[in-house]
C-alpha cells in the first residue's frame, strides 16, 4: 500500500460560513491542515479588523482540542474600506490579507468593490505594508460570457493594477484557465495562484452529465478540457507560483438543489484525497509537498509547518454531512470510496 510523508499542508482558501454550519465544517479542515486562509464573505461580510478578530474566535471555538490549527483571517474589501484599519489589523497579527470580490461576482459579493478607482488608497497602503491582495478574478458584465470572465478580468483589471502598484503582492484565487496560469508565470514572484481540486479533476461537461448537476456548480465555473489540462500541468509542476487552495464552500443541499442554486463545492472532508488522486494519476507524488506544504508559506513569508503527516492510500467512504436543525451538505465524492483516506500525524 502506497504511503507519502510530507510536511503538514495548509489550505490557502476556505469558506467556513458561520453558526451551525461553521461548527460542523471547521473540524474537517483543522484535522488535515496546519493553517488556512479564511474567506470573509459572510452575511454581513467581515469588513473590519475587529470583525475578523471576532470571527477568528468563533472558528477557534469550533476546532477539535488536539487540532493544532491556525486560521489566517482576511478582510472583505468594499468601496469604503479604511486603509488605516486594514494596516493596523495586519500589524497586530489579526489580518493576513484582504480579499477583492468584484460586486456580484459570486456568493455574498453584493458589497464588493464596484471599481478599482474606489480602492486606490487601500491598494497603495497594502503595497506599502506588504499586505497581499487576494482576488476573485472574474469580470462580471452582461456582454462577457461566463466562461470568459477570468481572461477579461486579467486584461481589464489585473494587468493595469499591477502596473499601477508595482510593489503589490497578488494571489489570483482559484484560477480556472490556461490564461490564469500564464498570468502567474508572467508576473512571478509577486503573483501566485491557488487551484481547487474540482478544477483539476473535472471539466465543464461534469455540470451536465445526464442532466443539471448542481453540486458541481461553482464560481468560477468549470472550464474546457484544455484549461483543465493546463491547470494540472501547473499544479503538478512544483513551480512556486501555484499552491493548494480548496475553495471548499459548504451549502445546504436544499439550497444547491434549487431553482437558483448556490455556487460552491464542499471538498473539505476529502481535500487531500482529491489532490492526491490528481498527483498520483500524473505520476507527480514527489512534487505534492511543494504544492501542498511549501509554496504557499513561501509566498506569504511564513515558515513551513514543522509537523509531518503520513498519507496512506487506503479507501474509505465519503458520506453526507448532517447539520443539526438545518439539513445536510453533500461533499465532493459523496457516495464514493475515496483513496488516500488515512492520515497519520508523525
Amino acid at each position: 500500500m502506497r504511503t507519502l510523508t510530507i510536511r503538514r499542508p495548509d489550505d490557502w482558501h476556505v469558506h467556513f460560513r458561520d453558526g451551525a454550519v461553521l461548527k460542523q465544517v471547521v473540524p474537517f479542515t483543522a484535522r488535515q491542515f496546519g493553517r488556512a486562509i479564511v474567506m470573509p464573505n459572510l452575511t454581513p461580510p467581515v469588513v473590519t479588523s475587529a470583525m475578523a478578530a471576532a470571527y477568528r474566535e468563533r472558528i477557534m471555538a469550533a476546532c477539535p482540542a488536539d487540532a493544532n490549527f491556525t486560521p489566517l483571517m482576511t478582510c472583505y474589501l468594499t468601496d469604503g474600506t479604511e486603509p488605516e484599519d486594514l494596516v493596523a489589523g495586519h500589524r497586530d497579527g489579526i489580518v493576513t490579507a484582504a480579499k477583492l470580490y468584484p460586486a456580484h461576482a459570486t456568493t455574498n459579493s453584493a458589497f464588493g468593490v464596484t471599481s478599482m478607482e474606489r480602492i486606490e488608497a487601500v491598494l497603495g497602503a497594502m503595497a506599502e505594508h506588504g499586505i497581499p491582495l487576494l482576488v476573485h478574478g472574474e469580470l462580471v458584465r452582461d456582454d462577457i460570457d461566463i466562461f470568459d470572465r477570468e481572461k477579461a478580468f486579467i486584461d481589464a483589471v489585473l494587468e493595469p493594477t499591477l502596473a499601477r502598484f508595482p510593489r503589490l503582492k497578488v494571489v489570483m484565487e482559484h484560477i480556472t484557465t490556461a490564461d490564469g496560469a500564464a498570468f502567474v508565470r508572467r508576473h512571478r514572484p509577486r503573483v501566485a495562484a491557488t487551484i481547487t481540486p474540482q478544477h483539476l479533476i473535472y471539466n465543464r461537461n461534469a455540470l451536465f452529465q445526464g442532466g443539471i448537476r448542481p453540486h458541481m456548480y461553482c464560481l468560477p465555473i468549470l472550464k474546457r478540457e484544455t484549461h483543465r489540462q493546463a491547470l494540472r500541468a501547473a499544479a503538478t509542476s512544483g513551480e512556486g507560483g501555484f499552491f493548494l487552495g480548496t475553495d471548499t464552500a459548504p451549502h445546504l443541499r436544499h439550497l444547491k438543489e434549487n431553482a437558483c442554486g448556490c455556487a460552491g463545492v464542499f471538498s473539505a472532508p476529502v481535500a487531500l484525497q482529491a489532490y492526491l488522486r490528481v498527483f498520483a494519476e500524473d505520476d507527480a507524488l514527489d512534487r505534492f509537498e511543494a504544492f501542498a506544504s511549501l509554496n504557499g508559506p513561501a509566498f506569504y513569508g511564513l515558515p513551513a509547518n514543522e509537523e509531518r503527516i503520513t498519507l496512506v492510500d487506503r479507501a474509505a467512504a465519503c458520506e453526507a454531512l448532517a447539520i443539526p436543525g438545518e439539513g445536510e451538505i453533500l461533499p465532493l465524492f459523496v457516495g464514493e470510496e475515496v483513496g488516500w483516506s488515512e492520515i497519520r500525524r508523525v
